[in-house]
């Protein structure tokens, strides 16, 4: 008990210790000295938090339009996905030919995938924000749904042995084969693969933004200071989009701890 306390105080004081020194070579620009580098280009850090401190009505706005499109990527993502693999579950003669397809967008890189559906869509809406936030989001969601159809159809079909088959054996149909044992059984593995996707739905809709005609979103404030030399700017959307890759990450352990608890150990 002892070992297991003093084992997660060193895995959260650690990485918090290393925070802190980072800083302090930062700001006392050290951490410049050693990159060969000055703070016009790596801005110091109290220039940052000035910037994030003067502009919170325009930083909120464009974290709204990140978030918008980042959690309804991510909510049909895990849709799509989940039934792609009970789909290749259930009937493995047709779904397992979609599984194979939606694994395929693994392979296509986010600046490759991106720009090509903002053109399929273009002429979706005569409003630029419409068509803008539909490109963004199903690039997302199809992001989303290579790692959940993957890591929910190892959940459905990677059974304790014989489970399906004493479950037969007292006459249970598909339906019922299927909820009480491939859903529970594919828990665990949804949080798996949440764990990938989490950072992927943050990570996809900050490139995304960066090739949609509506200029607006984090990753569009961070192209578009970068370009106009404005890297303290830039570097303040930075960590707003850090803070937001590691707010969503938390909110998942934490829901992972409420709904799993001991019962599901991964």
């Amino acid at each position: 008990m002892e070992q297991s306390l003093r084992s997660r105080i060193g895995s959260v004081a650690l990485p918090a210790l290393f925070a802190v020194l980072l800083l302090f070579l930062w700001q006392t620009q050290l951490l410049h000295r050693m990159l060969g580098t000055d703070t016009f280009v790596l801005p110091l850090p109290r220039h940052i938090a000035q910037i994030l401190v003067d502009n919170p009505v325009k930083i909120a706005e464009n974290l709204r339009a990140t978030c918008s499109v980042m959690f309804s990527g991510l909510a049909i993502g895990c849709l799509l996905g989940y039934g792609i693999s009970v789909a290749a579950a259930l009937f493995p003669k047709w779904g397992s030919g979609g599984l194979r397809v939606i694994g395929a967008f693994n392979a296509v890189p986010i600046v490759a995938l991106a720009p090509v559906v903002i053109n399929l869509t273009r002429d979706a809406s005569d409003d630029v924000e419409v068509r803008s936030t539909i490109a963004k989001t199903i690039v997302v969601a199809l992001l989303c749904a290579v790692a959940m159809s993957i890591g929910a159809y190892r959940g459905l079909t990677d059974l304790q042995p014989f489970a399906e088959d004493l479950l037969k054996s007292y006459a249970a149909d598909r339906k019922t084969v299927f909820l009480k044992l491939r859903l529970p059984n594919s828990v665990p593995h949804i949080f798996i693969a949440l764990r990938v996707i989490v950072p992927t739905s943050v990570i996809s809709a900050l490139i995304t933004e960066y090739f949609a005609e509506h200029v607006i979103g984090i990753g569009r404030m961070i192209r578009d200071n970068i370009t106009l030399a404005q890297y303290a700017t830039a570097w303040a959307y930075i960590v707003v989009a850090c803070a937001l890759g590691i707010a969503s990450y938390a909110v998942l352990m934490l829901a992972q701890r409420l709904i799993c608890g001991r019962r599901w150990r991964i």
